[in-house]
């Protein structure tokens, strides 16, 4: 039993209540009947068991008013079944009041967990309603073969059970966190990862477009959600998720990890560019510095975690013009203003004519990731064009084309 749970990482309380499930599971197989609710207690010393009949004492009813209840319940619940077939045949939603089980009023009897006071006082004169009774069974043997085997079944059923809880409650506390993984192996458009005790699952839409992931090999992962199915744990994983670049830089940057710069905004698109916005209040800290370390070890490394990912740091400002300033860069800007847009307000941002293409960036992908960041809508003028707009757009075809119509003019 303690290889057990050494092997399996179970406390020794639970698994010596699997056992005595399973043993309880051999006594109602060889000796037990279906109105019996049967628990043993296992000697691990002396390898003996004890069983018991568990019940609790309720006042008594009329087993005629019972039945008659039942009856009636039952009768509910078959009509409540048609109901919900005839609905769903016809494709008409079904009510919230067919979606709860019947019920009928009177009194209930449950034989196998229940008995009746009057019945209780023939075993014991100081039962009392609400009150366990625990009733020694006789165990007539030895158990024989089939019980043998539905108790090594359940054994073996509720150590799994268990194993994935403890699984379960383990990468819990690890979720929205960063874990290192190996490759395994693909399942169509999935990539499965071991993360240790557990296997996790980077789908498709969590995978950066362009990167490789080659069997044995170990990246850093997003805990994107850790959820119990019937199969265990479902742990799904991320390399797309700000929340990565946030997690790289926490591990890499002492100062991000106390608390002493802080990350205000992330906008990326992954595989290619990142952009991340940082604020201190502590004068004596050099918030971009910090991030960057001696001759870029620091944020080389976190490019490195990220496939290559170029990586931009800019400051934080409450004041939005500036913030709108840093964001652009390494563009240079003359002149921003917020203006009142028809979505909302807009910044119209100037820049030099040599600085438009650096602004606007590979197919828009400076200004897109700027307004994201920001959360403002930017359009980026040329020098004395100011009826020119580029636009940050979802589509990158009309932002190429605004641009090349301005350098034309």
């Amino acid at each position: 039993m303690r290889q057990i749970c050494e092997e399996k990482g179970l406390s020794y309380e639970a698994v010596l209540e699997t056992i005595e499930s399973a043993l309880a599971a051999a006594y109602r197989k060889d000796f037990g009947n279906k109105i019996q609710n049967i628990e043993v207690e296992y000697d691990v010393a002396s390898g003996k068991i004890k069983a018991f009949d568990v019940k609790t004492v309720v006042e008594d009813v009329d087993l005629a008013e019972v039945e008659r209840v039942e009856e009636e319940r039952r009768a509910k619940q078959e009509e409540r079944t048609t109901k919900i077939k005839e609905l769903v045949e016809a494709g008409q939603p079904i009510p919230e009041e067919l979606s709860a089980p019947a019920s009928a009023d009177g009194p209930t009897f449950n034989e196998k967990l229940e008995i009746m006071l009057s019945a209780a006082k023939d075993i014991d004169h100081d039962a009392k309603v609400e009150e366990v009774l625990r009733m020694e069974l006789i165990v007539p043997g030895e158990f024989g073969r089939m019980a043998a085997m539905t108790a090594k079944q359940v054994v073996m059923q509720k150590l799994r059970e268990a194993e994935r809880e403890v699984i379960f409650n383990e990468f819990k506390e690890n979720e929205h966190t960063i874990v290192v993984g190996t490759i395994q192996r693909r399942e169509g458009r999935a990539v499965l990862v071991d993360i240790g005790r557990a296997t996790g699952i980077l789908r498709s839409e969590d995978q950066v477009p362009g990167e490789r992931y080659n069997q044995g090999g170990r990246l850093k992962f997003y805990v994107r959600s850790v959820t119990l199915g019937s199969r265990g744990p479902e742990i799904l994983l991320s390399r797309t998720d700000n929340e990565l670049v946030r997690g790289l830089f926490a591990t890499e940057i002492p100062e991000i990890a106390d608390g002493a710069v802080e990350i205000k905004g992330i906008a990326r698109e992954p595989g290619n560019r990142t952009k991340v916005a940082v604020h201190t209040g502590d004068d004596s800290i050099d918030p971009i510095g910090a991030c960057i370390g001696q001759r870029g070890t620091r944020i080389q490394t976190v490019i490195a975690e990220l496939g290559g990912e170029k990586v931009d740091i800019v400051h934080w400002s409450e004041n939005r013009e500036e913030y709108i300033v840093s964001a652009l860069s390494p563009a240079k800007v003359d002149r921003v203003t917020i203006i009142a847009g028809e979505h909302g307000e807009e910044a119209n941002v100037e820049v030099p004519a040599d600085q438009l293409s650096l602004a606007v960036g590979r197919g828009g992908q400076n200004v897109r990731l700027a307004s994201r960041l920001v959360e403002i809508r930017i359009n980026i003028l040329g020098a004395g064009k100011e009826e020119q707009k580029v636009e940050d757009v979802a589509g990158v075809e009309s932002v190429e084309t605004a641009t090349e119509k301005i350098k034309e003019e």
